[in-house]
């Protein structure tokens, strides 16, 4: 079985997904609000949680990485979920995240992503990471702004319209590149 890294920022940890999740994972894709930008924006029941959950898992073991699970540091509750992935069909490695209500607009999302690209150019050499924003999604949008994303196109992605961003390797020393 392939091991998920553990990572760490300031204020998060970012662990695989397991079942101790579930409860807040399910609760989390059940909620209208946290579902209406993430595929067909319908929430799903338990069952239909629980197959993310497994595709997501699998995902690490079929393409080398995921999605991980969000937990605050200094609670250790569940978050959200964020990471990277390349299913069969997508147009590129995709950077994504997800946070409950109560943990949204608190720079949460920031500070997984920017661990995750950290990840993404480190660990797995990634030429590009992109982010795949339905519109009308601002908050994502400025999160990918900050992030470094470029908009660099707009596409019709399985029925949504959505912005692409596209992020790259800082090719100058880290320092240079903030």
């Amino acid at each position: 079985m392939f091991e998920i890294p553990t990572l760490e920022t300031a204020r998060l940890r970012l662990v695989a997904l397991t079942e101790k999740h579930f409860e807040g994972y399910a609760g989390m894709l059940a909620d209208p609000e946290s579902t209406r930008w993430i595929g067909d924006g319908e929430p799903l029941d338990r069952t239909n949680a629980w197959r993310s959950l497994a595709m997501l898992l699998g995902h690490w073991q079929l393409r080398g990485c995921g999605m991980w699970a969000l937990e605050h540091k200094a609670t250790g509750e569940f978050i959200g979920r964020a990471g990277l992935m390349y299913p069969e069909g997508w147009p590129d490695l995709e950077m994504g995240w997800m946070l409950r209500p109560e943990y949204r607009h608190q720079g949460y999302a920031t500070e997984a992503g920017n661990a995750v690209l950290e990840f993404a150019w480190k660990q797995l050499h990634a030429p590009r990471v992109i982010s795949l924003v339905q519109v009308g999604n601002d908050a994502s949008d400025r999160v990918a702004e900050r992030l470094g994303g470029e908009h660099i196109d707009d596409m019709d992605f399985f029925g949504c319209h959505s912005h692409v961003f596209a992020y790259y390797p800082c090719r100058e020393p880290l320092k240079a590149c903030g």
